[in-house]
């Protein structure tokens, strides 16, 4: 079950108030020791009560001068430089909460003037907005335009950029592919080549005396395929 937030706030009435300071007394003191056992640090607590006739102190009178002498050792400047009392702690909680209700008032203008620029690109007449309305709107939308061009400008150098790798990756690509072919053309010439004479030495050895026009072989009827009608004609020299 959570602690419920306590109002802070004079307590009125004096039982009440007499049981609260003395739960809360204790826990200061419990803070003070656990705080001087944790860091090693030199600390001290003097409390007086309308409840006491005597102020308490801890740990004891005596590491409560110690302390005390080593305090009023240090320089002016330095003993003052964060001290308070009730009344600048309650200045500095005034100033706080005064900063904070300014940006509060800021941040709900800021979202009443966006309002009221959507609702005027519906077509919406600007009706009832005095000078320092407009001056608003002007503002907010131009500081709307400055963040447009803004996210354009980056975009398109994003675009830009992720072209020219492309382009790049492409050219080198394309070279790559043109040497590949390059290679491969020079292969394939150098085997047919090969092949070509590899056939003119078969050729030589392999004559083929009954060929065409084309490379074909003539083939005479049958009966004529006999190379003696060559031979035995008068006219052969």
């Amino acid at each position: 079950m959570t602690r419920k937030k306590v109002k802070l706030a004079y307590i009125s009435n004096d039982s009440a108030r007499k049981a609260t300071f003395k739960k809360r007394k204790k826990g200061l003191l419990k803070k003070v020791s656990e705080l001087s056992t944790l860091c090693g640090i030199d600390a001290c607590a003097i409390i007086f009560s309308p409840y006491d006739s005597q102020p308490e102190v801890w740990p004891s009178p005596l590491g409560v001068q110690r302390v005390l002498s080593q305090f009023k050792k240090m320089p002016e400047m330095e003993q003052s430089k964060k001290m308070v009392n009730q009344d600048s702690f309650l200045r500095q909680r005034i100033a706080k909460a005064n900063e904070q209700l300014k940006k509060q008032r800021k941040d709900n203008r800021e979202k009443e003037i966006t309002q009221v620029m959507f609702q005027s690109l519906t077509g919406k007449a600007l009706l009832n907005l005095n000078m320092m309305d407009l001056n608003d709107l002007g503002w907010l939308i131009e500081q709307n335009l400055k963040e447009i061009c803004k996210r354009m400008e980056t975009l398109s150098k994003g675009t830009s950029t992720h072209n020219s790798s492309n382009y790049g990756v492409v050219k080198n690509n394309g070279e790559a592919s043109q040497q590949q072919v390059d290679k491969s053309s020079g292969f394939d010439q150098m085997s047919m080549e090969a092949m070509q004479k590899q056939q003119w030495l078969l050729d030589l050895m392999n004559p083929q005396e009954h060929m065409g026009f084309g490379g074909e072989e003539i083939m005479y009827p049958f009966g004529e395929s006999s190379h003696s009608t060559l031979w035995s004609n008068p006219f052969y020299p």
